[in-house]
């Protein structure tokens, strides 16, 4: 659980900034919340940062359910942003039938969902920032931390195209990455020269030339204050994602790295120094802990959405949401190039309270056209809500796995723990749209190989060093590698190679034997050359023979030490 010493610190902070919490719970009840009540905010200071980040190639509105686990270990064991559902009400005084709770939590999800409805969309994005830049002239800084051309049908069919299109018309002013490097070296090069901002990654290197592969540094003017914007790619792509995508450029944290472009920045005249960054959240926190003079991290990649700034020694980390959810602004004021003051505001993007921007509402438009037909197709309908996020599973990732099971006949299925994917409610129907929102990625083959149960617990287990080592620096992003056909137990305090237990085969009900061979179908490999036909259409085989689907929360993984 959290400490009163972390809950008094962050009420602290909800007392010093602008939140949305108390004031929406009770607009809410009555179902009146309007585009001014989301933008309201009382400004401070000479600059505005606005953060969007893990869009995921969103472009119309959707429902995102929050994860109900969320575990930290470590020195990070009960603190945000680990703490989920009631205790994260319970922590920031939420009202349990306010906007606040449907955005930022999973409590009462579906009920919720009906009542508020969808959330993000870039022609609403386009309307809150363009609302804000107004008020703000000359003021506003607008960033995006990354996982933006990835996660859509129309993106994977534009290999990124459309969304450098649409992050242009939003006037982003630097973006960083991660998914973005699936597209390949070569095509990302291409994207970046299309960006009317930078592409920001002090951590990446050249391998040949052993110098950077991009920018490292944006250097703006705004409200009088100089302003270092320095960008931090996912430090783990190469091992998270396939390496032979990105064969010459090497990356990492490169903590003395961050240190001496901050250090260069000061000595430049910045009066405000910005992190922008696709570290995760526990890696910036870290990160804050032992660089010196960044005054805010806008944090990325672990879609984490916090409604108030987290501060370690003198930096701010901010973190977002994901899916075009909420869009952060924070006001700093700076004096002596020192940041003495700031307010923030965890915007929701709630689609039906804001008016959509036409301008942007129309290149969405053109965008779509052509793949409209396709991506509405119904393969099938949900018969219990199908959602991704959480430590160890997912309805819609079980969903994949049965497909697998089911369609390419193996004894197991492994689905990577992704964070992406938009959720549906019962009763809608399951599109072609909604298949690939979970799946499309670069590398789609669903293979089918056999593999020892030896080899099955070196798998998870690695994959939950990934998730549950104590230092944050080897975290490498992403929940639990998904399972299907297996059930096992985990302890999550333990170190790699003890904490899987208990592993068991479903269908038999006997012990994994460690010498013996299974079958076993799965996607998304990181090695090249993988076989099998693509993973949207194992799914969408599976859904349209099955019609109706009903997942409910899988109860064959054991979770010790939480």
């Amino acid at each position: 659980m959290i400490s009163r010493r972390d809950f008094m610190t962050v009420m602290t902070a909800t007392a010093a900034t602008t939140g949305l919490g108390g004031r929406l719970g009770s607009a809410a009840a009555a179902q009146s919340i309007s585009q001014d009540d989301l933008l309201k905010f009382e400004p401070k200071g000479q600059v505005t940062l606005l953060h969007t980040t893990d869009c995921h190639a969103q472009l119309n509105p959707v429902h995102f359910r929050e994860p109900s686990v969320n575990l930290g270990v470590g020195e990070v064991t009960g603190k945000l942003p680990h703490v989920t559902g009631q205790a994260f009400l319970d922590l920031f005084g939420i009202p349990a039938d306010s906007l606040d709770a449907y955005t930022l939590t999973s409590h009462d999800f579906v009920a919720l969902a009906k009542n508020y409805g969808r959330v993000g969309g870039m022609d609403r994005m386009a309307t809150l920032i363009k609302a804000i830049r107004t008020e703000r002239p000359d003021k506003t800084i607008l960033l995006d931390g990354g996982d933006t051309l990835q996660g859509s049908y129309t993106a994977l069919q534009s290999k990124g195209e459309e969304m450098v299109e649409v992050f242009n018309a939003l006037g982003c002013e630097a973006m960083t990455g991660h998914w973005e490097f699936t597209l390949g070296h070569e095509r990302l090069r291409e994207m970046v020269d299309k960006m009317d901002f930078p592409f920001l990654a002090a951590n990446i290197i050249d391998n040949e030339w052993e110098e950077e592969v991009f920018g490292h540094t944006k250097f703006v003017e705004r409200g009088g204050v100089k302003v270092a914007v320095i960008g931090q790619a996912f430090p783990y792509t190469p091992i998270a994602n396939p390496r032979w995508m990105i064969p010459t450029w090497s990356f990492g944290i490169r903590e003395k790295v961050v240190q001496k472009r901050v250090t260069a920045a000061r000595e430049a005249g910045a009066g405000l120094v910005v992190l922008l960054s696709h570290n995760g959240f526990d890696i910036d926190r870290k990160m804050a802990s032992r660089v010196q003079g960044i005054d805010i991290i806008l944090t990325g990649h672990t879609h984490d959405a916090i409604p108030e700034p987290v501060k370690v020694g003198n930096t701010l980390l901010i973190a977002t949401g994901s899916h075009g959810k909420f869009l952060s602004r924070i006001d700093v004021e700076v004096t002596n190039k020192k940041m003495t003051g700031f307010a923030y505001s965890l915007i929701p993007v709630l689609s039906d309270a804001i008016t959509p921007d036409p301008d942007m509402a129309a290149l969405v438009k053109s965008i779509r056209a052509p793949h409209e037909d396709h991506l509405n197709t119904v393969l099938g309908h949900a018969d219990s809500l199908l959602y991704r996020r959480g430590n160890f599973n997912g309805t819609f990732d079980d969903l994949i796995c049965q497909a697998m099971l089911e369609e390419r006949d193996t004894d197991l299925s492994l689905s990577p723990g992704l964070r992406w994917g938009a959720s549906l409610l019962p009763g809608e129907p399951i599109t072609w749209e909604a298949v690939y929102n979970m799946t499309a990625i670069t590398y789609p083959s669903c293979y089918r190989i056999e593999m020892t149960g030896e080899t099955l617990k070196v798998v998870l287990e690695d994959v939950a060093d990934n998730l549950f080592n104590a230092d944050p620096y080897y975290q490498q992003g992403g929940d639990m590698v998904r399972v299907g056909g297996l059930g096992y137990t985990i302890d999550i305090n333990k170190t790699i190679g003890h904490r899987i237990t208990d592993m068991t085969l479903l269908k038999t009900g006997e012990p994994i034997d460690a010498a013996r061979s299974y079958t076993v179908s799965g996607w998304a490999s990181v090695n090249e050359g993988a076989e099998g036909p693509a993973i949207w259409d194992v799914v969408a085989d599976y859904v349209k023979r099955k019609k109706v689907i009903n997942v409910q929360p899988n109860q064959s993984i054991r979770v010790v030490g939480a």
